[in-house]
């Protein structure tokens, strides 16, 4: 009898930049985020704030826990650091002065039962693309409209 060996699985995991305009989060955006991690349905990984100075136009980056109206959120002992400061320039480059983004590790649990199973069925992920949710939009507009 061939014996399975099965490991854990992990769900897929994202980098996700989300900008903001402003020099400061939208704290109802990322509450949001908060409530999907406490639902169980993603795993945050690691997190970092960047802002771009409306001044200067020089980048500066913090991890949330640092920020006095983000800290609850992000608690001080969840921090691997696996975003580099490689990614937090790349991001800085997205920005216009005076704007800040939240870059996002995080791990999707919703989707690691399933990944388990296809493990144990001797079976593999071997690829996955996300798709942009303006080109779903689009692919749903132009089914609706030959339906």
């Amino acid at each position: 009898m061939r014996r399975v060996r099965v490991m854990a699985v992990m769900g897929p995991v994202e980098f996700v930049v989300l900008t903001f305009p402003g020099e400061r989060l939208n704290v109802g955006a990322v509450a949001a985020l908060e409530r999907l991690r406490r639902s169980g349905a993603v795993r945050l990984i690691d997190s970092l704030v960047v802002t771009r100075s409306a001044e200067s136009g020089e980048a500066a980056s913090a991890h949330p826990a640092e920020l006095p109206e983000l800290a609850a959120l992000f608690p001080a002992d969840e921090r691997p650091e696996l975003i580099t400061p490689h990614e937090a320039h790349e991001a800085a480059s997205l920005l216009s002065p005076g704007d800040c983004a939240l870059l996002l590790l995080v791990e999707h649990l919703w989707a690691a039962e399933a990944a388990q199973a296809v493990c144990e069925a001797g079976g593999r992920i071997a690829a996955s693309v996300r798709i942009a949710p303006d080109r779903m939009a689009g692919a749903h507009a132009g089914a609706l409209a030959t339906a």
